[in-house]
C-alpha cells in the first residue's frame, strides 16, 4: 500500500510539473511525437523593407517562419518634385530639392510625429492630415500562422489553451496638401512594430546589417566571434528580441553594402579564416564607429518599386563615392529651433519644409543635383583595397569622393581588362588575302576594259559607277550605285568563284521578293569576270540608322522591327532560312511619295531552302552567319545537330535589343560576344523593371534569345506579342479581358491565374497609386478591392466607357484617349499588361482573343 501511495504521489507530481511547464509562456514544438517547450526568447525577429517579419534562430539565423505584411513604406509615384524620401528605420524625412535648392536635407520631424500633431498647418502654407491605425497580430509561435488580428473595429475570441505571441504594429498615414498650388503634394504610409528598448543593459549579440540588401552578420558582443550571417533578401530595417511579453528593439549597426562586404572580405574556401576576418572586422567597426575616424555616417538612397527612400549608413572613406558638386546629406538635420514655432492654438510642432541650415555649414554650390547609381568594385579593385585596408594605407584622396564625367573615379586607374587572343586558321587567312586582292585593285584592273566615260561601267542593261561604293560583303563582293532600265538600283558584283551562291541567291530572291519587307530583285548580268545582280536601292542600313538616328528622325524603331519580322515571317512561310540576319543586312528604303520608309531584309547569300517535309538544315557546308549574331545551336559540335528556322529568331532577338538599346548587344562586346552566346550569358541592362515598355520588350527578347531553340517563339508568335501593340490595342485588350472575366467566379481557372502573383502587379494596393480625383470618382459608384487585378481592370474599363461623362479634373488626370489613358495606368503598374496577357493565354482559342494570340491553342503551345 505504501509503495502504491508513493507511486500515486510521484505520478501527481509529474503531472503538476507538466501543467506548470505548459502554462509557462513560450511556444510548443513537436519533437519525436512529444510536445516540449521552447521559449520565444530563443528567437530573433528581423523586419525587412518588403514587409516581412522573419522569426529566426538566435543560434543560426535560420528562418523558422515569416509573417508577411504590407511594405514598411508605401509611397505615391504620380507627384512632382520636390519629393520626400522617408527613412524606413524610424520614419524620418528628407526633402529633395526644396525652395533653397540645398540638395538632400533632413527635416526636423518624422512621419509618426506629423501624425501625432495632425491636423496642423505649417508656416509655409502646408496642411498636414494624419491617421494612425494600431493592430495586434496574434500568432502561433510554432508556425507563425496568424490566428487573428485585433483592432479597434474587430475583436475575435482566442483559444486560451495555446501559448501565443502578441505582435503590435502601427500604420501611420500622412497626407500633405499645398494651399498655394491647391494640389496634393505628397502622401505616405509608414508601418512600425510596437517595440520599446531592451531592458537591463545591452544584449549579448551585435548585428551588422547591409543598407543595400538583406545581409545580416551577427557576432558575440564581448568576444567578437561570428555567430552566423544570413541574407534575408530585402534591406533590414529592424531587429527585435522577445522579452517581457512583447517585442523589444535590439540595436543594429547599418553599413553600406560594399563597406560591409569589404570589411568581411575573405576566402570562401577557408571557413576558419573567414571567421577570423569577420571577428577582426567587427572589432575594427566597433572601435572606428565610436571614434568615427575611418567610418563616417552618410545616407544610402535606395529604391523599392518606383519609390526612393533614404537611410543612414556607415561608409569607409576609401570606399564611399560622392558625385562631384554634391554635398553629403546632413544626417543630424537642421536646428529644430529654426523651424519650430510654438504659439497658442498651434500644434505641438509646426513643421516646415522651408529648411535652412546656419550660414557656412553647408556648401550649396550645385548640390541640388542628386546622382543615384550602383557601384560595384571589380575584383582587382577589391583585392587592392583589401590589402591597403589591412596595411592601414588608405587615405582620403582629394578626388576620392568625386565621380568623373564618365562615371569613373577621378585619379583612379582602370582595372586591367584581360585581352582575349584572336586565332585565325590558315585557310581563312588565305581566303582573307585573296578577298583583299580580288576585291581591291586587282579586280578593278581586270574590269578596266569595260569602263567607259571614266568610271562608268555598262554590262547589258545594268550600269554603275565604280567610284560609288555602297558597301562590301564577304568573299570579295562589292555593292555599287547604278541603274537598270532607267531605274536607280544597287548593283552587287560577285566573284566567279561564288557563281553558285549568286544563282541560289537570285532564285530565292525571285521566290520571295513580292513581300514589301524583302529586298526587290530586278536583273542579273554577267561578263567574263563577274556576275552582277541589280536589286532595290536603299537609303541606309539599320546599323547606320541606330548609329545616327538623325538620318531618319521621324522613323519609329518599333515599326522598323515589326516590318523586319514581317519579312522574316514571309521567308519562313516559304521554308527559307536567312541564316545571316544582322543590322547591316536590314536595309531602309528611301522615302516613297508619302514619305514612308520600309525595312527590307537583304543579302540572301547564306539563305537556305529547306525541302518540304523537313524542318532543319545540315551544317555539312560549314557554319553560316556572322560571328556575334549566330545562334548557339549552330556552333555546337554535337552529333546529329540540325538547326532550324529558330536560328533567325535568335539573331532577330539580338537585333531587337541592338535597336531599342541604341547600339548595345545582349551578349556583350565583339571580342567576348560569341563565347557568351555559347555559354548563354546575356545582359539586358538597358531595361528598367519599373517601366512599362521595358517590361514588354524584355519579355519578348528573352524568349527570342533563349539558349534552347525549341523555347523560342515562331515569327508568327513574335508578331502577336504586345511589343508591337499600339496604345489603342492595349486599351481594347484590357477592356476585352475585363468583360470576359467580370462574371467569372473567384475560383475559376481564369481568375485564379489572373490573381496569382497579382500582389506585385498592383503593387500591394492599386488604389494607393492613383491620383486623388480618380480615387474620389471611383468611390462614387462601386467598391473596388485594391489588391485585385480583376478590380483594377474593371476600374479601367468603366472609366474608359464613361470617359466623356467624367468630371473635367478626372479627365485631365487620366489624359486623352487612348494614349494618355493607357499611359496613366501602365506607368503606375508596368507589369499589368504582360501579367494579364500571360494569364489569359488559356483563352487564346476564343474568338474574342484572336487579335491578341495565335488562333490555335496547339500552335501557340508549340511556338510560344
Amino acid at each position: 500500500m505504501k509503495d502504491t501511495a508513493l507511486g500515486a504521489v510521484g505520478t501527481l507530481a509529474r503531472l503538476l510539473m507538466w501543467i506548470l511547464l505548459l502554462s509557462w509562456e513560450g511556444k510548443l514544438l513537436q519533437v519525436g511525437g512529444v510536445r516540449s517547450v521552447t521559449l520565444p526568447e530563443s528567437l530573433l525577429f528581423v523586419s525587412t523593407l518588403d514587409g516581412s517579419l522573419h522569426a529566426v534562430s538566435k543560434q543560426s539565423g535560420d528562418i523558422k517562419w515569416t509573417l508577411r505584411e504590407d511594405p514598411v513604406i508605401q509611397l505615391p509615384v504620380y507627384l512632382t518634385e520636390p519629393g520626400f524620401l522617408p527613412d524606413p528605420n524610424d520614419g524620418s524625412l528628407y526633402v529633395l530639392g526644396g525652395k533653397h535648392k540645398e540638395g538632400l536635407m533632413k527635416l526636423p520631424f518624422t512621419i509618426p510625429e506629423l501624425v501625432q500633431s495632425a491636423p496642423c498647418r505649417s508656416s509655409d502654407g502646408i496642411l498636414y492630415t494624419g491617421k494612425k491605425q494600431d493592430v495586434w497580430f496574434v500568432v502561433d509561435p510554432e508556425t507563425g500562422e496568424k490566428q487573428t488580428s485585433l483592432t479597434t473595429s474587430s475583436s475575435e475570441s482566442i483559444c486560451p489553451n495555446s501559448p501565443l505571441l502578441y505582435i503590435g504594429r502601427t500604420e501611420y498615414v500622412v497626407t500633405i496638401f499645398d494651399t498655394k498650388t491647391q494640389e496634393l503634394r505628397w502622401n505616405a504610409t509608414y508601418n512600425d512594430y510596437s517595440a520599446p528598448s531592451i531592458r537591463n543593459g545591452t544584449p549579448e549579440m551585435a548585428h551588422l546589417v547591409s543598407s543595400g540588401d538583406g545581409l545580416v552578420v551577427t557576432v558575440d558582443r564581448e568576444s567578437g566571434d561570428v555567430l552566423w550571417s544570413q541574407n534575408y533578401g530585402s534591406p533590414v530595417v529592424g531587429v527585435y528580441l522577445y522579452s517581457g511579453d512583447t517585442l523589444r528593439h535590439a540595436p543594429h549597426l547599418s553599413l553600406a553594402m560594399e563597406t560591409l562586404r569589404f570589411l568581411t572580405f575573405s576566402s570562401a574556401n577557408n571557413q576558419a579564416n573567414a571567421h577570423s576576418t569577420l571577428k577582426w572586422s567587427y572589432q575594427f567597426v566597433k572601435e572606428q564607429a565610436s571614434a568615427q575616424t575611418q567610418l563616417v555616417p552618410t545616407l544610402y538612397v535606395g529604391k523599392l518599386d518606383s519609390h526612393l527612400y533614404a537611410s543612414t549608413s556607415l561608409v569607409h572613406h576609401g570606399v564611399s563615392l560622392v558625385p562631384r558638386g554634391l554635398t553629403l546629406a546632413r544626417i543630424e538635420g537642421p536646428l529644430t529651433a529654426g523651424v519650430t514655432v510654438r504659439e497658442r492654438g498651434e500644434c505641438e510642432i509646426t513643421p516646415s519644409t522651408d529648411v535652412r541650415y546656419p550660414p557656412g555649414t553647408t556648401d550649396s554650390r550645385k548640390n541640388h543635383w542628386l546622382l543615384i547609381g550602383k557601384h560595384i568594385h571589380s575584383i582587382f579593385l577589391q583585392q587592392h583595397l583589401q590589402e591597403k585596408f589591412i596595411q592601414g594605407e588608405i587615405h582620403r584622396d582629394s578626388n576620392a569622393n568625386r565621380g568623373g564625367d564618365d562615371g569613373r573615379l577621378s585619379g583612379q586607374a582602370e582595372s586591367p581588362v584581360p585581352v582575349l587572343p584572336v586565332y585565325i586558321t590558315r585557310d581563312r587567312l588565305t581566303l582573307a588575302v585573296l578577298t583583299l586582292l580580288l576585291g581591291g585593285w586587282l579586280a578593278f584592273a581586270l574590269t578596266y576594259p569595260a569602263v567607259r566615260n571614266s568610271e562608268e561601267v555598262y554590262v547589258g542593261k545594268i550600269s554603275f559607277s565604280s567610284s560609288e561604293v555602297l558597301g562590301r560583303g564577304s568573299a570579295g563582293t562589292f555593292v555599287f550605285r547604278g541603274e537598270f532600265d532607267g531605274r536607280n538600283v544597287a548593283v552587287k558584283r560577285i566573284l566567279p568563284e561564288c557563281v553558285e551562291v549568286a544563282e541560289r541567291e537570285v532564285q530565292l530572291l525571285r521566290e520571295s521578293d513580292t513581300h514589301p519587307n524583302v529586298i526587290r530583285y530586278f536583273c542579273t548580268e554577267r561578263d567574263r569576270l563577274f556576275t552582277y545582280i541589280a536589286i532595290e536601292l536603299c537609303a541606309s542600313t539599320l546599323q547606320q540608322y541606330v548609329e545616327d538616328p538623325t538620318c531618319f528622325p521621324e522613323l519609329n524603331p518599333i515599326t522598323l522591327l515589326e516590318q523586319t519580322m514581317c519579312g522574316l515571317s514571309h521567308l519562313h512561310s516559304l521554308n527559307i532560312v536567312h541564316r545571316d540576319l544582322k543590322p547591316r543586312n536590314i536595309l531602309l528604303s528611301g522615302p516613297n511619295a508619302l514619305g514612308r520608309v520600309r525595312a527590307l531584309i537583304s543579302d540572301f547569300g547564306l539563305c537556305k531552302k529547306i525541302p518540304d517535309g523537313r524542318s532543319s538544315f545540315s551544317l555539312r557546308s560549314g557554319i553560316p552567319g556572322t560571328e556575334g549574331w549566330i545562334a548557339p545551336e549552330v556552333l555546337r559540335d554535337t552529333p546529329g545537330n540540325k538547326p532550324t528556322a529558330a536560328v533567325d529568331v535568335f539573331s532577330a532577338g539580338c537585333v531587337f535589343y541592338y535597336v531599342v538599346s541604341r547600339g548595345q548587344h545582349p551578349f556583350g562586346d565583339s571580342l567576348r560576344r560569341q563565347v557568351n552566346i555559347l555559354s548563354g550569358e546575356y545582359s539586358l541592362s538597358h531595361f528598367m523593371e519599373d517601366i512599362h515598355d521595358d517590361v514588354i520588350a524584355q519579355d519578348l527578347i528573352e524568349q527570342m534569345i533563349s539558349a534552347e531553340a525549341e523555347s523560342r517563339p515562331s515569327t508568327a508568335c513574335v508578331l502577336k506579342h504586345p511589343f508591337f501593340w499600339s496604345p489603342e490595342k492595349q486599351l481594347l485588350f484590357f477592356q476585352d479581358v475585363s468583360d470576359r472575366i467580370e462574371k467569372e467566379p473567384a475560383d475559376s481557372p481564369i481568375v485564379v491565374r489572373l490573381e496569382t502573383a497579382g500582389r506585385s502587379v498592383v503593387r500591394t494596393n492599386w488604389r494607393m497609386h492613383i491620383s486623388v480625383p480618380l480615387q474620389t470618382d471611383l468611390r462614387r459608384f462601386r467598391t473596388y478591392k485594391g489588391n485585385s487585378v480583376r478590380d483594377l481592370l474593371r476600374a479601367m474599363r468603366n472609366k474608359k466607357h464613361h470617359y466623356h461623362e467624367l468630371p473635367p479634373e478626372v479627365q485631365e488626370t487620366l489624359g486623352e484617349l487612348p494614349e494618355g489613358f493607357v499611359s496613366y495606368f501602365t506607368s503606375r503598374f508596368p507589369r499589368l499588361l504582360m501579367h494579364t496577357h500571360a494569364a489569359l493565354q488559356i483563352c487564346a482559342h476564343e474568338r474574342l482573343f484572336h487579335p491578341y494570340y495565335l488562333k490555335s491553342a496547339l500552335e501557340a503551345h508549340k511556338t510560344c
